[in-house]
Formats: structure tokens, sequence, C-alpha cells
């Protein structure tokens, strides 16, 4: 019983951890967006925008794109085109799904490495966003942290597609752990 209580315990942190990158999309696109009604508002009634709404713009987006790209690679839910897929038999759309994962979390290893340098380089220059003097090596290396991430999930991924088919398909099935004030679908 207390194992089963374990058990349970710690899928639904797995579950939590899988959202947090989820929560702070979606928070900071609720800042991109009060920020942009901001921005209209005091441009167009009193001719006076937000200076640094075009900086902001690109620090949000950012944070967007990069906590969303671990989950949505984790969830496999990227765009696919699957014109090929009635030429292959299950077995062989599960190695090649593995393939395409492997390759995909492998040639992510060196963008992550290059931003790295990147931040490194603008952390020792001290390099800042124009208007708010926000130092650049903190989304840089948000940047590189979050690519690294999504390339070592592509490659678990990949290699769970590979050697553990059926734990993968498991992982896959926390999405729908239930969790107390979760809405059924």
């Amino acid at each position: 019983m207390a194992e089963e209580h374990i058990a349970t315990g710690r899928k639904r942190l797995a579950l939590w951890l899988g959202r947090l990158p989820s929560l702070l999309a979606a928070v900071t696109l609720f800042a991109l967006m009060v920020m942009t009604f901001f921005d209209v508002l005091l441009r167009s009634v009193f001719n006076n925008p937000i200076e640094s709404a075009t900086e902001l713009t690109r620090l949000f987006m950012a944070i967007i794109v990069f906590s969303s790209m671990p989950v949505i690679s984790w969830k496999s839910g990227h765009i696919v085109v699957d014109l090929l897929d009635s030429w292959f038999g299950e077995g062989a759309s599960r190695i090649r799904d593995a393939v395409v994962n492997l390759a995909c979390g492998a040639a992510l290893v060196w963008p992550a490495l290059r931003v790295w340098q990147l931040a490194d380089r603008a952390r020792q220059y001290g390099d800042v966003t124009e208007y708010l003097q926000i130092p650049q090596f903190y989304i840089a290396y948000f940047i590189a942290v979050s690519t690294f991430l999504t390339a070592g999930l592509l490659l678990v991924r990949g290699l769970l597609g590979l050697i553990a088919p059926r734990l993968l398909q498991n992982l896959d099935g926390l999405a729908t752990l239930d969790v107390p004030g979760q809405v059924e679908k």
C-alpha cells in the first residue's frame, strides 16, 4: 500500500515537473499580451508607447519558444507530415520514430553548445539590452539549457523507442494520470 502511494507520488511529481515549462510559457505569454495591450493603448491614446516593448517582446518570445520546446519534443507534439506512414508497419514506424528522435537529439547538441559559448561571451563582455539594461547572458543561458534539455529528452525518447517501447508508452500515459482538480477530457 505504501509502495503504491510512493509510486503515485513520483508520478504526480513527474507530471507537475513536466508542467512547469508549460506554466512558464503560459505566464510569459500572458505578460506579453498585457504588455502589448498597454503598448497599443499608450501609443494610440497618449502617443507615448512603451519604449522597451520591442526588447521585451524579443525576450518574452525566447522564453515562450524555448520553455515549450522540451515539452513539445517529449510529447512528440511537433507538426509531422505523414505522407509515407502507409509504407511503414507498426514496428518499422517505431524504429523510424526512434531514429528520428535520436538524430534530432544529436543534432541539437551543437547549437546548445554554441549558444552556451555565446552566453559565456556575453557575460564576459557585459552585454546588456538596449533599454532595460538586462544582462543578455541570462536569456542565452536559458536558451542553451532548454536546448540541452530538449536534446537529452529526444535522445532518451529515441533510446526508449528502440529498447523499451512499452516503457515509453507508459511514460506517455502519465499525462492522463488522475490528479485532484484535473478536468477529464
